[in-house]
């Protein structure tokens, strides 16, 4: 549609000398670059970033092999740009006499210049006719396209807040229906919907090389090196992890190191889903084939399902939906399998006493796991009805909180979210309720929690919730894919996730008398 390339990077910086290192690291990615000269922060860095990019042009040998955007919007349409409109088409005038095929110009500039004075100005270079709607979609997108169509445009680009996932594939729709339209939704839940943008006809996106310019976008190593959203087609299969919060989340990491390594068309994207139902209901028109459930709808779902794996049902609680034909949704629980290849081979679980903490979906998986293999299995939980009806499933204890310090156990797994990533100074239980000979924490990233340095302390050996969580998506991908999965890759995806983080912690902060789990 524009350029070669469908994912376009985004050059956004407040002085010329970094705006140009921008522009050289995105040509080095893409074939396909936004200039978004209203970042700059006055009229003296635009006009030097302009000189540059125009004696860049006159001394290349070679015709520019990527094709150039110019953006120059106004505070009144959402950009950063303080000056006029007789400026604005200025800059952009000049942004195209020094390369720039494209140029994006909102409604709002378009809507106050007659047609002639904007030919005249900006010749014969493409525009991308442009409206955002930063505070909530509009009722009636027809109206609007049919609007901008009359601008003479070559494309035409609607950007809207989307504060449902009913909202986005209202948005997306429109890729479908209109060969000249670019679907961009905004806010927090359309980082993967931007990628969903890319399968269609008209796929294309944005984004940034370092500065974000809308919420919502992903950076450009990222799209590509994670997601490979550049390869993304019409035949894509979608899976994803559904969960609020899911940003801790490394699902992506895991299951898209094995479509790599297998060569499947497949991407895996982390869903943001504060509302289970709305985004249940878009399965169909996002053409999802797959689920892994995180916090806090495992138990949830199941009302919402089809069929489920009888050991799931038991469990009363999924953590992996397959979709079938007609979009049915059927659940299976891998937690179960994960506790027991983390914790079997470091203690005997028959006749072990085992203290779950927590009583949610995930403690469900592990309290079952345990029982079934003999452990006497005991709960406690902030609400503790819920930790004794868990109690009675398993045919186990309900402890008090307050009975835990003269209380020992031979293991003790936290199923809480707390102390997760970045709430990392967190811990659900205090060093005097640590009385027990392993710790095993579900948590995974951090890898060394807050909860897991003071049991270390206490000489008690810990367990990270890794080799649990790599249990149960090996378990999860191969349910999905009907094959083996490519284990050592996915697990060293993982591992290399977990220490490009890790790095950029403060030696300080980190906890280095625990050795990381094998």
């Amino acid at each position: 549609m524009i350029g070669q390339d469908k994912i376009c990077a985004v050059v956004a910086a407040p002085d010329a000398r970094s705006m140009w290192r921008q522009f050289r690291q995105a040509l080095a990615q893409t074939r396909t670059i936004e200039l978004r000269l209203d970042w700059l922060r006055d009229d003296t860095e635009i006009a030097r970033f302009l000189a540059r990019l125009r004696i860049a042009k006159k001394n290349s040998a070679k015709k520019n092999r990527a094709t150039l955007i110019a953006t120059c919007r106004r505070r009144p349409a959402g950009g950063l740009y303080r000056g006029t409109v007789a400026k604005q088409l200025l800059y952009l005038a000049e942004a195209i006499r020094a390369g720039c095929a494209w140029y994006d110009l909102d409604i709002e500039t378009s809507s106050a210049c007659p047609p002639e004075l904007l030919k005249v100005m900006l010749g014969n270079a493409h525009r991308i006719a442009s409206v955002h709607y930063f505070r909530r979609s509009p009722s009636d997108y027809e109206g609007v396209i049919a609007r901008l169509s009359n601008s003479g445009a070559d494309v035409i680009k609607i950007a809207a807040q989307c504060d449902s996932f009913a909202q986005t594939a209202k948005l997306l729709s429109l890729t479908r229906s209109h060969r000249d339209v670019i679907a961009i939704p905004m806010g927090e839940l359309s980082v993967p919907t931007r990628i969903l943008a890319l399968r269609g006809r008209n796929g294309f996106g944005y984004a940034p090389i370092s500065t974000s310019t809308a919420p919502g976008q992903t950076s450009l190593p990222t799209l590509k090196n994670l997601y490979r959203a550049d390869r993304l087609n019409a035949k894509t299969q979608i899976y994803g992890v559904i969960g609020d919060p899911i940003g801790h989340s490394l699902s992506p990491h895991l299951h898209n190191a094995g479509f790599q390594a297998r060569r499947v068309n497949a991407v895996f994207l982390p869903f943001l889903v504060p509302d289970l139902r709305d985004f249940l209901g878009t399965v169909s028109q996002f053409k999802i084939s797959g689920l892994a459930v995180t916090i806090p709808h495992k138990q949830t779902i199941i009302r919402h399902l089809d069929g489920c794996d009888p050991v799931a049902q038991a469990i009363g609680a999924v953590n992996t939906v397959v979709v079938r034909g007609n979009s049915k949704l059927y659940g299976y629980n891998t937690d179960y399998v994960g506790v027991l290849r983390a914790l079997e081979r470091r203690i005997p679980l028959n006749g072990s006493r085992v203290l779950i903490f927590g009583a949610g979906g995930s403690a469900r998986a592990v309290a079952f796991a345990l029982a079934r293999a003999g452990s006497i299995v005991c709960i406690c939980a902030r609400r503790p009805k819920q930790a004794a009806a868990l109690a009675r499933d398993v045919g186990g204890q309900s402890i008090p909180r307050a009975s835990l310090r003269r209380e020992y156990f031979d293991a003790i797994v936290n199923t809480t979210p707390v102390g997760m990533y970045p709430h990392v100074a967190d811990s659900p239980l205090d060093a005097r309720e640590l009385n027990c000979r392993l710790l095993f924490d579900l948590i995974y990233r951090p890898r060394v929690t807050k909860l897991m340095q003071l049991a270390a302390r206490r000489g008690i050996e810990t367990v990270s919730g890794l080799d649990m969580f790599i249990a149960q998506g090996i378990a999860q991908w191969e349910i999905w894919m009907g094959q083996r999965a490519p284990l050592a890759p996915m697990r060293r995806a993982v591992l290399r996730a977990l220490a490009s983080e890790e790095s950029s912690v403060p030696r300080a902060s980190r906890a280095g008398t625990i050795r990381p789990p094998r």
